[in-house]
């Protein structure tokens, strides 16, 4: 059964104007090594940090508490499967949510395009 949902859509441009604003303070704050790692192996990196970005808010909307009023950006990392697929990982306060929400499968989905980048997260018992 679902017990959380959530979506986000982010405006790519957005994302690499802070990468080159602020750059690695930036990165650091929202992103795990895990996540800086794999999007910065990327040709176009802001539209994976974009991505990542997008699944980090959606996953927070689903938890039912949004950014910053309950976890925190790095609570919630992008992983990926050996085949591609992408899964959410919730850590520290976004795990203990998890847990009281008793969550125990987050499905995701990413997708962007030349100027978006959008992802939905499912939560499920």
């Amino acid at each position: 059964m679902i017990i959380g949902s959530g979506i986000d859509l982010v405006e790519i441009q957005r994302i690499e104007l802070a990468i080159e604003r602020y750059g690695q303070r930036f990165l650091n704050r929202v992103f795990t090594p895990g996540e800086q790692a794999y999007c910065q192996r990327k040709r176009k990196a802001a539209e994976s940090f974009a991505a990542r970005f997008a699944a980090k808010e959606a996953g927070a909307k689903a938890l039912g508490t949004g950014i910053g009023y309950g976890v925190t950006w790095r609570e919630i990392e992008v992983m990926r499967a050996p085949s591609g697929r992408p899964s959410l990982r919730f850590h520290g306060r976004a795990a203990q949510i998890a847990a009281q929400m008793n969550m125990r499968h987050a499905a995701l989905s990413l997708t962007h395009s030349n100027e978006l980048a959008s992802a939905q997260v499912m939560l499920e018992d």
